[in-house]
């Protein structure tokens, strides 16, 4: 319900300074002797460098990097110590970061400390952005993984290959980023995407462009059309239709963040055209590549493959026996590492000694950040954010930096990064001053490429920017246009 108070606290910090903001807190937790130390004795290992790193970054030098005040950070220790227990909950504006592994490092620093894990009411809890993200990485969807998160070692992919009966490939694949690297550089022959869109997606929308014209042959397989299928290719495009998981007979299922898997029963009703159950179509392919493996990659249906995910993914044993509405499982049970016992060699936790990024701000400069809401990833679904009352247009900005800009709330702007320009209107907003937001993805205009964490390669969707009041008052309504100078309406839907 719209007005619902969200929050008994909120903590006001610097976009990218929530390493600092917590390694406060726990300096203030040690401070107060406030620690499960029988827990950290019996449970953890590297508080001891933990505690040393944290010891060498004084008061002045967090308050800095953070934007919040020591007294802020020790209120927030306070709360933290007096409750009996803790969830820890987090979305992108944590990992969108050049620095987000080590930020979810440190969430996981302040949770370790008071032994909030493996215990009922406790925990750490990441949202996903899309309701297929958790159960596609957990298949094997991911670059570096193969099903059931394993690694790609020889001993995972012997594993595989014996269940499967083929060889199965031994080397990580391609990033997104490294894809799109790839393919300007003319390395890749094909792009196959099942959904997404590069081009709405990823920082400087026109290198991603000239890479997809760069590829020979691209296939896009999606419920929609999108933008990036529109440029011109090298030399072949094919569209293949899709259904969404509603559509395809027999079912499907999706995975929540609490590990809970959902079954989606088929909804009777029109379909479109040509479309088929997303499976179908990439099974029919692997069979025409590799006709020799048919007796081992054909699937007569869904409830087929779902035995087969229980087969090859132990963990999701129960899969299998999904077939109606309603039928759910959760794989792991209530919770991960009960009774403190964690998955790793000594079964024992890690603590991370971190120092926080270098986030200095030039002056004149802006902190910008660009993931905001009502929109569902490159999907634009709304032009209004009933949260702040913005536009798709709007730049969130404080009433302070305004003020020494000269400009007012609805005062036409330009924000300059080092490489690209977006053109916006000031909206006044309780956000903490020399921070400002733009929607997404409309801001990636203004983002470098090739900023990402060094970890799992995900790009930093945050800049810094200049902004000037713009006097010839843009016309925020034109029509997108393919240049390196935007209006925050180019993308927005028709």
């Amino acid at each position: 319900m719209f007005g619902t108070r969200l929050a008994d606290a909120f903590f006001q910090i610097h976009t990218g300074g929530d390493i600092a903001f917590i390694n406060g807190v726990l300096k203030q937790l040690i401070e107060m002797n406030a620690l499960d130390d029988r827990f950290v004795g019996e449970h953890t290992t590297g508080f001891d460098e933990l505690r040393q790193r944290l010891a060498e970054q004084d008061w002045p030098a967090l308050e800095s990097a953070s934007g919040a005040l020591q007294e802020e950070m020790a209120r927030f220790a306070r709360m933290y110590a007096e409750a009996k227990s803790a969830v820890f909950v987090w979305s992108m504006g944590i990992t969108q970061h050049r620095f987000g592994v080590q930020n979810v490092l440190a969430i996981a620093n302040l949770a370790l400390a008071r032994g909030n894990l493996g215990r009922e009411h406790c925990g750490l809890m990441p949202i996903r952005g899309h309701s297929g993200v958790q159960g596609g990485a957990e298949m094997g969807a991911v670059p570096s993984s193969l099903p059931g998160g394993e690694p790609v070692t020889t001993e995972s992919v012997r594993r595989f290959e014996e269940l499967w009966g083929f060889s199965v490939p031994t080397e990580p694949g391609y990033t997104a980023v490294q894809m799109i690297d790839a393919a300007h550089e003319g390395r890749l022959e094909v792009l196959y995407s099942v959904g997404g869109n590069f081009l709405e997606t990823l920082p400087e929308p026109e290198y991603v462009a000239q890479a997809l014209r760069n590829v020979p042959l691209r296939v896009h397989q999606d419920i929609v059309l999108t933008s990036q299928m529109l440029e011109d290719p090298a030399d072949t495009v094919l569209v293949l239709p899709a259904r969404t998981r509603y559509e395809q007979p027999g079912g499907g299922t999706e995975t929540s963040t609490e590990r809970r898997v959902y079954f989606s029963p088929e909804i009777p009703g029109r379909r479109i055209g040509e479309s088929r159950s997303e499976w179908e179509i990439l099974m029919e392919l692997a069979e025409r590549v590799y006709p020799e493996r048919r007796d081992r990659i054909h699937f007569g249906n869904a409830a087929t493959i779902r035995a087969e995910i229980a087969r090859a993914v132990p963990v999701y044993q129960g899969i299998e026996q999904l077939t109606k509405k309603g039928d759910a499982m959760q794989w792991g049970g209530p919770r991960l590492c009960e009774g403190a016992r964690f998955p790793t060699a000594d079964g024992k936790a890690r603590f991370s000694g971190l120092t926080p990024p270098d986030l200095e701000i030039p002056t004149g400069w802006f902190l910008l950040s660009t993931r905001r809401g009502k929109q569902f990833n490159s999907m634009v679904q709304g032009e209004r954010d009933a949260l702040v009352g913005a536009r798709r247009t709007d730049m969130l900005m404080s009433r302070e930096d305004a003020r020494q800009l000269g400009i007012d709330d609805g005062s036409p702007v330009v924000l300059r990064s080092d490489v690209g320009e977006l053109r916006a209107r000031c909206k006044i907003a309780n956000i903490r001053p020399r921070n400002v937001q733009v929607y997404w993805p409309e801001g990636n205009v203004l983002l470098r490429r090739g900023a990402t964490d060094p970890v799992c390669g995900i790009p930093d969707y945050n800049t810094l920017v200049e902004i000037i009041a713009d006097s010839s008052g843009p016309n925020l309504d034109s029509r997108p246009r393919r240049s390196a100078v935007r209006t925050a309406a180019d993308r927005m839907p028709r």
